[in-house]
């Protein structure tokens, strides 16, 4: 049922959207404990209570899957785990705002150019008419990034201008914008992962897992990786910045309230991929747009937030113009490639 599967999507492109929220409530604990708590939740207790409740032997099944599989699944899991973290500090560097439009964007042309390339399929693709829709589509997604570097820029300066210390502690839209493509380009590791733990999902469908739930064994395998990456990079700056005194609250800070701002932050996160799981098994022949609504989504959710919450509120008019402006374009963008993939798909099908 297509318009369940975009009820879906929507839900999850919410949770993605919304998930940092809570992380920026956090008070008196540095960047990385919150970060390391949300991880906890989002990266190892979520998916794996979700995985206990829809899998019937999941232990079982993990140990039926060949160590190459397992191996090969955990460390894309380990190197996308380096994209989520410096997803982060992209949103702590540059806000909600700016740092989903650039990262998402990022993400969005590294996640549909690497594969074909690794695959050795993208000179095929200039050769036909979805690959160039898929290149347009890309080139409007870069022009979207430029309007919004722009855009971040300007706001930079009106900060200064302004005084604004408090919200210009953190701003830096030079490191921002650095982080943001390395995130962007780290993220297209989640791909890679799912097409290693596919054995993964085909063994869960034979053990009795519901077609619903396939990829739920992978997303934990996944995840753990993820989560090794971000510990290890975490715990590194607990010791540098000798914070280690947050978790046992050594910290004026409410630490029963940061626990709880951080584990519904995980939680959320988590929530985006087993929404967006569920929607794809909804769309059918339409599945080709599942990856182009979950980005939309999460783009016009987390902006909704952004503006909610006065992230904008010191920029001038002429440079919060410029931000709606990318940010439309980005979305824009998304469209332009699930036209691409709809063509490929249409022309696929002709041919037999």
């Amino acid at each position: 049922m297509v318009s369940l599967g975009v009820l879906l999507h929507a839900i999850g492109g919410f949770a993605a959207g919304t998930f940092y929220l809570p992380l920026s409530r956090i008070r008196g604990w540095s960047w990385e404990s919150g970060w390391l708590i949300n991880g906890i939740f989002s990266w190892l207790i979520a998916p794996l209570v979700v995985a206990w409740l829809v899998v019937p032997d999941l232990r079982g099944l993990l140990t039926a899957v060949p160590s190459a599989t397992l191996g090969w699944t955990y460390l894309f899991g380990l190197l996308w785990g380096i994209g989520g973290l410096t997803f982060g500090l992209s949103c702590r560097f540059l806000g909600l705002s700016l740092g989903y439009a650039l990262a998402l964007g990022f993400c969005a042309v590294f996640g549909t150019i690497v594969p074909p390339i690794y695959e050795g399929t993208f000179g095929t693709l200039l050769g036909q008419v979805p690959g160039f829709v898929l290149l347009g589509g890309l080139c409007v997604c870069l022009l979207g990034i430029a309007v919004c570097g722009a855009a971040g820029m300007a706001k930079e300066h009106d900060l200064a201008a302004a005084h604004a210390a408090g919200r210009a502690a953190d701003f830096s839209f030079t490191k921002g914008l650095f982080v943001a493509i390395f995130a962007g380009l780290m993220s297209a590791c989640m791909s890679f992962g799912f097409a290693a733990g596919a054995p993964i999902a085909e063994l869960a469908t034979r053990h009795g897992v519901a077609e619903l739930w396939k990829n739920t064994p992978v997303l934990v395998v996944i995840l753990v990786g993820g989560f090794t990456t971000n510990a290890i990079w975490c715990l590194l700056l607990n010791a540098r910045h000798r914070s280690f005194g947050d978790y046992l609250g050594r910290t004026a800070a409410s630490t029963a309230l940061n626990y709880l701002l951080a584990a519904i932050a995980g939680v959320t996160w988590y929530l985006q991929f087993m929404f967006y799981g569920m929607g794809s098994t909804q769309m059918g022949a339409y599945d080709f747009s599942s990856w182009t609504l979950h980005m939309a989504f999460i783009i016009v959710f987390s902006n909704l937030w952004a503006i909610l919450l006065g992230e904008w509120r010191e920029a001038k008019p002429r440079t919060l113009r410029l931000i709606i402006s990318g940010i439309a374009i980005v979305f824009l963008s998304t469209l332009v490639v699930g036209l691409s993939n709809y063509l490929a798909c249409n022309s696929g099908a002709s041919q037999h």
